[in-house]
C-alpha cells in the first residue's frame, strides 16, 4: 500500500486481486490467494503474483488454474529445454541479463543455467559457459550457451556466417506490412540513438567503415488493436537490430522505450517491449545434427495479445455500428 492508499478508506480503495479472483471463480480466499502467488493470474495480460494487489477500473483479471506453476528462483528447471556435453538451450525469462553487464554481477542467464546444472549433477556443471550470442535484458525466448571451447567456436562461427535459423514474434504499434529491411546500422544515426544509416539524416555518402549491415524479414501475422502481432526472421543478428528496424518501419514495438521518440501514433502501455525469441535452429556443433527449438511466448506477451484481439473484436470492422 502507498502512502495515498492509507489516507482512503478500505471500502473506497478498488479492489484486491484476490478478490477479483475469489468473485470471478467462486473459490475460497484461501485458493484465490494461491493462483495469485503460483503465477496463474494475470492483469491486463501481464502476470501479478502479489494477492493484495489493488485491481484499477477496467483492468483485465484473467485466471488460468491449468498454467505452469511459477517455480521460486530466478530461472525455472523448465527453462532448461535440451543440455548435452557441448550445449545448453535455455528459454530466457524476459527481465534477466544474458550475461554479466559489469564485473562481479551474477544475476544473468549464464550463471543461473550453470547453477541449475549443478543441482542435476550434470557433468562439466563447473565449466564457464560460452557465449555466442545474447537476448536483450527484457527479452524472452532461446538461446543456446556453449559448454566446450570448440563448440563455442563452431557455433561463434555459424552465426557469423547466418547459418543459424532465428524466428522472433513481435506486437508491435499499428498495421504492420510484410517487408525486407536491409540496412546498414550506425552506434549514432545523428541524434545519439542507434540506427539505419541515412534514415533519421539523409545521408551524403557510403556507410562508414564500421557501419554493420542489418537484415530483418517482416511478416504480420495477425491484425489486433491498434497493434500487430508480427513474425521476424533474422539474416544477420546486430544489437536490436529488430527494435531499430520495426520503429523504422513506423512500428515500434509495444512497450519500446528508446526506439519510439519519432512515434506520433497513440502509444499502448506495457510493462517491457513485447518481444520473444520463438525459434532457433541449426546444425548440433560437434555432430552436425539438426537441431530445431520452439517455444511459445509467455504469459505476459500471450496475455497482451489476447487484450488486444479482444478489443479489436470488440469494435469490430470498419463502419460497423456499435452494439
Amino acid at each position: 500500500m502507498d502512502g495515498l492508499d492509507a489516507l482512503i478508506p478500505d471500502d473506497k480503495l478498488p479492489p484486491t486481486l484476490a478478490a477479483v479472483v475469489r468473485e470471478q471463480s467462486g473459490i475460497p480466499w484461501s485458493r484465490a490467494r494461491r493462483l495469485c502467488e503460483d503465477g496463474r493470474v494475470t492483469v491486463d495480460g501481464v502476470p501479478c503474483l502479489d494477492p493484495a494487489a489493488r485491481v484499477k477500473p477496467g483492468a483485465v483479471v484473467v485466471v488460468n488454474e491449468h498454467a505452469p506453476k511459477r517455480r521460486k528462483g530466478p530461472l525455472p528447471a523448465e527453462a532448461i529445454v535440451y543440455a548435452d556435453r557441448d550445449l545448453v538451450v535455455i528459454d530466457k525469462p524476459a527481465g534477466m541479463l544474458s550475461v554479466a553487464d559489469e564485473a562481479g554481477n551474477k544475476d544473468t542467464a549464464a550463471d543461473h543455467v550453470r547453477t541449475e546444472l549443478r543441482s542435476r549433477g550434470e557433468r562439466d556443471r563447473d565449466a564457464p559457459l560460452g557465449i555466442v550470442h545474447r537476448l536483450d535484458r527484457d527479452t524472452s525466448g532461446l538461446m543456446v550457451f556453449a559448454r566446450t571451447a570448440e563448440a563455442k567456436r563452431v557455433l561463434a562461427a555459424m552465426f557469423k556466417a547466418h547459418d543459424i535459423e532465428r524466428v522472433y514474434h513481435a506486437i508491435a504499434h499499428g498495421k504492420v506490412l510484410a517487408a525486407r529491411v536491409d540496412t546498414h546500422l550506425v552506434l549514432d544515426r545523428g541524434d545519439g540513438l542507434r540506427g539505419s544509416h541515412g534514415h533519421y539524416r539523409r545521408a551524403k555518402e557510403e556507410p562508414p567503415v564500421e557501419a554493420r549491415q542489418a537484415i530483418t524479414f517482416v511478416k504480420p501475422l495477425q491484425a489486433l488493436e491498434g497493434a500487430t502481432l508480427v513474425e521476424c526472421r533474422l539474416e544477420t543478428g546486430r544489437q536490436h537490430q529488430i527494435r531499430i528496424h520495426l520503429a523504422e518501419l513506423g512500428n515500434p514495438i509495444v512497450g519500446e522505450r528508446v526506439y519510439i521518440r519519432d512515434y506520433r501514433g497513440a502509444k499502448i502501455e506495457s510493462a517491457r517491449p513485447m518481444l520473444h525469441a520463438r525459434k532457433l535452429a541449426f546444425a548440433h556443433p560437434r555432430t552436425g545434427a539438426p537441431l530445431s527449438f520452439e517455444r511459445d511466448p509467455p504469459e505476459d506477451f500471450e496475455g497482451m495479445r489476447r487484450l488486444l484481439k479482444a478489443r479489436d473484436a470488440e469494435r469490430g470492422p470498419p463502419g460497423a455500428m456499435p452494439a
